[in-house]
Formats: structure tokens, sequence, C-alpha cells
């Protein structure tokens, strides 16, 4: 049993005598590793990014936008020199605006490319959905075809009458040729 214990020891420390780590198990799950950075759900985010996508492409954030920064621009042009925060070239008014910009745009586009997603998913069901239909009309119109030729093969009223009437022709010229015959036999 010491034996094993100090082969085990050996084959860990490995030749250079280094100690190893502790092998995992495979039949269990690995323990969650700490991050550095924090954990958000992707769909909130992608939901959220959405809501503002949708929001400013609206004519309501126009007009909000458009009033901030004309009160912005009134507000730094027409009050006292010791209320502005912003003097005439408006440095930070367009810092403002960049740093809105920045971070409107991507969030745009993560939302157009949740939309793509979906589209892609509805196309795909779409594109299944005309394949079921196109099976089903191909097999609806063979066994069309398949009827139309077994009624070819069905006698019908106007077939059956005009053989019913070529058999009462024949069945009367009979009689006419059987009547003369015995017209004739009993002369």
């Amino acid at each position: 049993m010491a034996e094993r214990e100090e082969r085990s020891k050996a084959a860990s420390t490995g030749s250079s005598g280094l100690m190893r780590p502790p092998r995992t198990r495979l039949d269990q799950p690995k323990s969650p590793r700490r991050r550095l950075l924090p954990e958000y759900d992707p769909e909130a985010f992608g939901r959220f990014s959405e809501r503002i996508a949708r929001f400013l492409g609206t004519g309501r954030f126009i007009v909000w936008m458009t009033l901030i920064i004309i009160v912005w621009v009134a507000w730094n042009v027409w009050a006292p020199k010791d209320m502005r925060w912003d003097e005439y070239p408006f440095i930070f008014l367009t810092l403002m605006l960049s740093l809105q910009a920045s971070y409107a745009a991507p969030l745009i586009l993560l939302a157009q490319n949740r939309q793509d997603d979906r589209d892609r998913v509805t196309h795909e069901q779409d594109r299944k959905q005309n394949e079921r239909s196109i099976a089903d009309t191909e097999y609806l119109s063979r066994e069309i075809a398949a009827l139309r030729m077994g009624l070819g093969e069905v006698a019908t009223r106007d077939w059956i009458r005009s053989e019913l009437q070529d058999m009462v022709r024949d069945m009367e010229d009979r009689r006419i040729l059987l009547t003369s015959e015995s017209d004739e036999g009993d002369r």
C-alpha cells in the first residue's frame, strides 16, 4: 500500500520533481471560475438595444434632440457670462453629440442583427412551408391524373347509351332479317 502511494506521488511530481495540479474528475462538472467581467443576459441586453434603436428612429427623439440643442445653444449664447458652461464653438455639445452617436450606432447595429436573425428564421420556416406545399400540390396533381386515367376506363352514361342504341339497331336488323327469312320460308 505504501509503495503504491509513493509511485502515485512520484508520478504526480514527474521527472523534474515539480508538483502537477490534481487531475479533475471527468464525471463531475467543473466548478465555476471567477470572472473579471460582470455577467449579463445577452437577450435582455438585445431587447434593451432594440428599444433604444426603436426610440432613436422616431420623430419624438428628433424633436427632443432638437429642443435640447436649441436650449443648449441659446443658453450658452444669451445667458450671463458666468453661468455659461459651453462657450461659442460649443465643444462640450459636440462631445456630447459624438458620445450619443458612438453609443447609438452599435446599439442600432445590434438591433438590426437581431432583426436579421429573426428574419432568417422566418424565411427558413417559410421556405420549408413552401416545400411542403409544393410536395402536397405535386401529390394532389398525381392523384388527379390517376383519377382521370381511371375515369377514361370507366363507362360513362353517354358511352353506355350509344352502345345500347347500337345493340338495339343490331337487334332490329336481326329481327328484320329473321322475319324476312321466316316470310320466305313460309312461301
